[in-house]
């Protein structure tokens, strides 16, 4: 399984931004589901398949969050960067 990860401290409603240079499933995952994602069981996200960039994904609750970038199975490759942007009126930091 091929794929790029980033792992981020989030708090609720901070704003995760993701720039790619080509369409690729952008998903925003909790370490139980990032675990399920390895293991290659059922597992939840938020985002999806991106077939413009940037994608913009808001943490839901605060915590540790794994973001995955992949491009579900098919050939090719993808880049990809990945910041965080803190929900108004929070610092970043």
């Amino acid at each position: 399984m091929n794929y790029l990860h980033s792992e981020l401290d989030l708090r609720k409603g901070d704003v995760v931004v993701v720039k790619l240079d080509s369409q690729a499933n952008v998903l925003l995952m909790d370490q139980p589901n990032f675990d399920a994602y390895l293991k290659s069981t059922s597992y939840r996200y938020f985002g999806g398949h991106a077939e413009t960039s940037p994608v913009r994904l808001v943490a839901p609750r605060s915590g540790r969050w794994h973001v995955v970038v992949d491009l579900g199975g098919y050939a090719g490759t993808v880049k990809a960067s990945v910041q965080v942007k803190a929900r108004q009126g929070r610092p970043v930091g």
